[in-house]
């Protein structure tokens, strides 16, 4: 593990760190802030997964979690969203919603994919595994939250392991990846044709098949322009309904999908995941 950088922020200490990864085969990066209730106690953990064609960065400088997690006594770790290094492939056109920055939160099965693109063995396993191994996190109290592809990775990552997150959350998730160009797209490429292995990762079908969590905080932008192509809240909510999940489903008038929209309500979700974690 390297530390590439450190700075002080709000009290607390804001890392970006590097390590070789043995799930992806490649290195990867990572931030994470510490605040300061974490120089005398281990502190509860939100793990923050970004969207497409973002990185760690995205949301260490533009999201604005900080002064909450200080306030509250959380520590927040956002990971890469794809294997990079020299050797991993990309999509052959170039598109920005595939390949690079766009790993969809999956352990690909198909060539030439599956090599390094298993970001569902880091996120789960590996990278929580060195996390608690070298920082003061209290892994009995994790929250779990992301944007767009993020989302959807934060939605499926906690409904397909039940009990470990106390709190779910998610900014304009795509809920229904098998049912919209994204999702098929990302999902056809890295799990082959067969849609069973696409349920495995899409949050809907997995809420109609009765993953449940206790509870979910969805925020999606009333402006947003992929809302009813790619993201399809609607779907989410007919299915919490059905299953009987409490939702929280607010959309934002006039909000899009950008970062402007994230970190406007990030604190809200913040203080949402904290009334859960230390309550």
């Amino acid at each position: 593990m390297e530390i590439l950088s450190e700075a002080r922020a709000h009290g607390g200490r804001q890392l970006v760190v590097k390590h070789r990864s043995a799930a992806t085969g490649t290195d990867m990066t990572f931030s994470i802030f510490l605040p300061a209730q974490a120089e005398e106690r281990e502190c509860p953990v939100i793990w923050y997964l970004s969207g497409l064609t973002c990185t760690h960065a995205n949301v260490t400088d533009k999201g604005e979690y900080r002064a909450a997690c200080a306030e509250l006594g959380l520590i927040f770790v956002a990971p890469d969203t794809s294997p990079r290094g020299d050797g991993v492939p990309d999509d052959p056109d170039g598109a920005w919603d595939f390949g690079l920055g766009a790993g969809f939160y999956v352990d690909a099965t198909q060539e030439p994919w599956a090599r390094n693109y298993r970001m569902w063995s880091y996120v789960t396993d590996e990278l929580p595994s060195m996390v608690a191994a070298e920082f003061p996190v209290d892994m009995e109290k994790q929250g779990i939250t992301g944007h767009s592809m993020g989302g959807h990775g934060a939605l499926t990552v906690a409904l397909r392991q039940p009990g470990r997150f106390r709190s779910v959350s998610a900014f304009a998730p795509i809920a229904a990846p098998s049912k919209v160009p994204w999702g098929e797209k990302a999902l056809g490429n890295y799990l082959g044709s067969g849609r069973t292995a696409w349920e495995q990762h899409d949050a809907v079908a997995l809420i109609e098949a009765g993953r449940t969590v206790p509870a979910l905080l969805v925020d999606v932008g009333g402006d947003d322009p992929f809302l009813e192509q790619q993201l399809r809240p609607d779907l989410l909510e007919q299915a919490c309904r059905a299953a009987g999940l409490p939702l929280t489903l607010r959309r934002q008038p006039g909000y899009d999908h950008s970062y402007y929209f994230i970190s406007t309500f990030m604190a809200d979700h913040l203080r949402w995941h904290a009334a859960r974690l230390l309550g």
